[in-house]
């Protein structure tokens, strides 16, 4: 008698239908310096010591969708683009807009998505790749029950042990010359934040031969055996009248948006009269850094990776020279105990260190909150300050197991003494370390150090952040969370967060999900 999971397995293979032969064949970044962009940061390099890159901050969110659509519109040669989550909205219309454009002029253009983006969206993303400048690949695919949700679903369940390893990296690369990199995915909710909050995402732009180093990641992900065509996992791919078609229906969206969305729209699309990238070009800041990221086969490794895949092992070196002062933002911190006895034995040697979060009220992943909390005393206890993200007014915090966050907070930076700075895609949790593939730059820039540590110190007000202490009561250390309310401090002696949220958090930590989350 057949087993159930075999016939499972046999169903799946059914749903996921037949498959159209896609070839994988290998391409790699184009030289830098082959079109306009990249000759004007050519000569900027030249003006500066050998080896650095220009560096500019994009903490708000407004900033941070024109860079992209202006980097998209500046390129020439290339357009190399890697994302976890790429959402439906304006703000993704408009850059896929941008980038229809940028192929019609002959830029070749290759987007690599992690596959969770394409869950049910095989065919409709697969309308961009029948242009035949644009490529685009999946990473770590699901290859059978991608037909329903239902089977991708127990696909991915029957294959946990890989598929719950995902390509968490952000990066945006245009003619091998400039990049963004940073906390941010695609979709309206990464670029309509609050405007006074700059702090609660920050992206970086980067130009020169910090560029060249993410231009060998991305190929290094996008040759691997892990990555593969969209077209793959499809019986008939779109064909160019599909993709024209498709052209129409987005062009009306974006002329329905100048009526039904005014002044957002107006705000958006600034870049399109007003473009900054020269000025921002011009007012660059230039020092030594180094692009990090986890080996693609981190993803494809047996039980625990080896430690030479990993981005942790690289920033290792720097985190361990910090004498002074560390600042520290993660949406999601789960420290664990090797992070508690690292961030202790700092403290312990004078480190003033500060890490902000996610408060539970805040969080979209009350998961990770469970994760993080039972840390919180030993923190606090060693000398590490701890400050948690309030719920901001009139925000809707909705919930997460993806990690596509909606949360207040979903900035990734470290500022170490005040001298480098580390922004990426990279959070302080196991699944950023052990289990995600992540990307970011280290810049050795005492200027850019102190720019990112004033935005963390205004998170940290006690307008906006909860700061977390022990104090004395019954005989025993208990948490208080101090907050300013109308000018007025506060001390809440109760966790603030609903009853639903607090059982979130506690099923995590009672059930022993740290590892995963």
């Amino acid at each position: 008698m057949q087993s159930p999971r075999y016939l499972l397995l046999l169903a799946l293979a059914l749903l996921a239908g037949c498959m159209s032969q896609s070839t994988s064949e290998p391409s790699h970044a184009l030289p830098p310096g082959l079109s306009p962009l990249g000759e004007r940061v050519q000569e900027l390099a030249s003006r500066q010591a050998p080896g650095t890159s220009g560096f500019r901050l994009l903490p708000s969110s407004t900033e941070a969708f024109s860079a992209r659509a202006e980097l998209i519109r500046a390129a020439r040669t290339s357009l190399d683009i890697q994302y976890y989550i790429v959402h439906d909205g304006l703000t993704t219309r408009a850059l896929v807009h941008e980038l229809l454009q940028a192929a019609d002029r002959g830029v070749r253009i290759r987007i690599l998505l992690d596959d969770t983006t394409s869950d049910g969206n095989d065919y409709r993303i697969a309308k961009l790749a029948a242009h035949p400048n644009i490529h685009l690949r999946v990473f770590n695919p699901l290859h059978l029950g991608r037909s329903t949700g239902i089977t991708r679903a127990a696909g991915r369940l029957l294959n946990l042990s890989l598929q719950h390893r995902r390509m968490h990296n952000k990066l945006m690369l245009a003619d091998s010359s400039l990049a963004i990199v940073g906390g941010r995915n695609l979709g309206d909710e990464y670029f309509d934040a609050d405007q006074v909050l700059n702090f609660t995402d920050i992206d970086l732009l980067g130009v020169g031969p910090v560029a060249g180093q993410l231009a060998s990641s991305f190929d290094q992900y996008w040759n691997h055996a892990l990555s593969a065509p969209i077209q793959q996992f499809l019986r008939t791919p779109p064909d160019d009248r599909d993709l024209r078609r498709a052209q129409r229906q987005l062009r009306r969206a974006l002329d329905e948006a100048v009526h039904t969305q005014p002044t957002r729209y107006r705000r958006l699309m600034a870049y399109q009269s007003d473009p900054q990238l020269p000025g921002w070009l011009a007012g660059l800041t230039w020092a030594p850094a180094t692009a990090m990221w986890d080996d693609p086969d981190k993803i494809s490794a047996n039980g625990l990776p080896d430690p030479e895949l990993l981005l942790t092992t690289q920033l290792q070196p720097a985190m361990q020279q910090v004498s002074e002062e560390l600042t520290l933002v993660s949406a999601y911190f789960v420290p664990t105990r090797t992070g508690v006895d690292y961030l202790s034995e700092r403290a312990a040697a004078g480190v003033n260190i500060r890490l902000l979060t996610n408060a539970l009220e805040a969080t979209d992943v009350p998961a990770v909150h469970g994760g993080y909390a039972p840390y919180r005393k030993a923190l606090l206890r060693n000398g590490v300050q701890l400050f948690e993200l309030r719920r901001q007014p009139e925000e809707k915090v909705s919930y997460s197991l993806s990690g596509d966050s909606e949360s207040s907070l979903h900035s990734k930076a470290a500022v170490l003494d005040q001298k480098q700075v580390f922004i990426g895609s990279f959070n302080l949790d196991p699944r950023s370390v052990l289990w995600n593939t992540e990307v970011g730059i280290l810049v050795d820039s005492p200027e850019l150090a102190r720019e990112v540590h004033q935005l963390l110190l205004e998170g940290m007000a006690p307008a906006i952040s909860y700061e977390v202490r022990l104090r004395e009561r019954d005989g025993s250390l208990q948490l208080v969370w101090i907050a300013e309310n109308q000018g007025q401090l506060e001390i809440l002696e109760k966790e603030p967060g609903n009853l639903w949220r607090r059982f979130n958090a506690w099923v995590a930590n009672a059930i022993g999900l740290e590892r995963m989350l």
